[in-house]
């Protein structure tokens, strides 16, 4: 294994509060019963912190999609075959796809990158390369699933990423992945850094049948068994979380937690998708706890331990749907809530300017 040292670093700052006592001010005085706005309250207030300002404004919002190919797929840890993730990655750039659909709803740019898809694109309008291997990861059933050094270098090009997106002027990045097996990479990588039980983390991904669900569950227990020096569960300090990441993870969720890191430093709004980008997070927030400050929960998955997860996490959801599509859909369903929180701040009366009673004058 390749030393720490090789890891990019990052200065997440703690977020600066010194805001809050006027922002509550500003939205309790609008025209309405304090707290009637509920989460959007929340949001509003979280939205003036990350920005320093009292008009936070949504501006040039994007939506990451990394892909990547995972060698435990072969093993059978999918319903769907390995090609599937190289064939919606064409999907994505003809503009097929769900996460196309509800990016261009929401007003956002979509960025695709491939992280390791075992396929030749070739240069392609759309698709960022970004690939850290040919293949895809090695089966983690044999051994690491990448060198402490591939997953270096995936973070590492996941924070590029994020810093040309911000080079745009975007102030909101959301998170989405596309990799045939990556369900059960994020179910290993949720055991180990957070101690939920295995068998809570580990859901049907693409739709397993009950004998599939099985014959998941118990490759991924064999894969924990192979790995006798792995970090007590749920104990994982960044070292750790990085071991964890290398062995279990997919190169594609291996870049977002960089390009997650570079965006809570560049102070973005961090909007988070689902079960796969949470697992991402998780690596994320062992690195720089103080990530936590920037993430919106955009939504909580159908997929079994995408909730366990979030209560886990403390965060709290804005949409349930009973999503588990993954490609960041549920973070471009959510944003059209952030620019609700914004402009109910920004746009609606207060009790003063409306000339209205509130309740302590009436």
């Amino acid at each position: 294994m390749h030393s720490p040292a090789t890891l990019p670093r990052f200065a997440v700052a703690a977020l600066n509060r010194s805001l809050t006592a006027e922002l509550q001010q500003k939205i309790d005085g609008k025209t309405k019963p304090p707290g009637s706005l509920g989460r959007l309250e929340v949001l509003a207030l979280q939205l003036g912190l990350i920005q320093g300002r009292l008009a936070p404004h949504v501006v040039a919002p994007h939506v990451l999609v990394c892909a990547g190919d995972h060698g435990a797929a072969r093993a059978g840890v999918s319903a769907y075959p390995q090609d599937v993730t190289w064939q919606m990655v064409e999907n994505f750039l003809s503009g097929g796809a769900a996460i196309n659909a509800f990016a261009g709803q929401a007003g956002m740019q979509l960025v695709v990158a491939d992280a390791g898809v075992a396929h030749e694109f070739g240069p392609r309008n759309g698709l960022v390369d970004a690939k850290v291997g040919a293949s895809g990861t090695a089966n983690y059933l044999d051994g690491a699933a990448m060198s402490e050094a591939e997953c270096a270098l995936a973070m590492d090009r996941g924070a590029q990423l994020t810093r040309n997106i911000a080079a745009t002027g975007c102030n909101v990045l959301a998170f989405g992945e596309m990799g045939i097996g990556n369900t059960a990479s994020a179910s290993l990588i949720t055991h180990c850094l957070t101690g939920l039980p295995l068998a809570q983390c580990v859901g049907r991904g693409t739709g397993l049948d009950d004998a599939g669900l099985a014959r998941k569950q118990a490759l991924l227990a064999q894969a924990l068994d192979a790995w006798p020096e792995r970090p007590a569960p749920g104990g994982a300090g960044a070292d750790d979380a990085v071991r964890v990441l290398a062995r279990f993870g997919g190169f594609e969720i291996a870049m977002l937690a960089g390009a997650m890191l570079a965006a809570a430093e560049a102070r973005m709004t961090l909007l988070i998708d689902g079960f796969i980008v949470t697992s991402a997070l998780l690596v994320a927030m062992r690195i720089a706890p103080e990530i936590l400050d920037y993430c919106v929960y955009a939504h909580c998955s159908h997929e079994a331990g995408h909730r366990l997860q979030l209560e886990w996490l403390g965060g709290m959801p804005l949409l349930d749907l009973g999503l588990r599509l993954g490609e960041g859909t549920g973070a471009a369903l959510a944003l059209p809530l952030l620019k609700a929180a914004c402009a109910f701040l920004n746009d609606m009366a207060s009790f003063e300017s409306a000339g209205v009673s509130d309740k302590t004058s009436a």
